[in-house]
């Protein structure tokens, strides 16, 4: 839309039932480390000026949410791997029905995989085409 102001997310907070092992799961995956807590936060950097901040809420229930991050297509692969070294099944689709396999969705490569919390998780290598 002309005229826009150019808007940027900065942080999301991701409710989780522990910070450090949610946060040193994804940032292992990713390959990313996870920074220094910010009052109750604990940060993985995502390296593009936007973090997600890992909040506990041991008292009340995660509500499972979809995190999609775009990576790069030289690093996908090492991901893959990650994963399977831990144990963790990814997925085609977001339903998680194509088990141990990847889309190629508008020409890339993409993969679903659940956290300790439950969110789901996409890496993906080309963003989707939108209208």
């Amino acid at each position: 839309m002309p005229g826009t102001p150019h808007i940027e997310l900065n942080h999301t907070a991701v409710n989780v039932r522990d910070r450090r092992a949610s946060a040193e799961f994804l940032a292992g995956i990713l390959g990313l480390e996870v920074g220094a807590p910010f009052g109750p936060f604990l940060p993985v950097d995502l390296g593009n000026g936007v973090t997600l901040d890992y909040y506990e809420t041991r008292q009340e229930p995660v509500q499972s949410q979809h995190y999609a991050f775009l990576v790069p297509e030289d690093r996908f692969d090492a991901m893959i791997g990650r994963l399977e070294a831990a144990g963790v099944t990814y997925y085609a689709d977001p339903r998680h029905t194509e088990p141990g396999r990847v889309n190629r969705l508008f020409g890339g490569r993409g993969a679903y995989f659940e956290d300790p919390d439950g969110h789901n998780m996409e890496i993906m290598t080309r963003p989707y085409a939108r209208p």
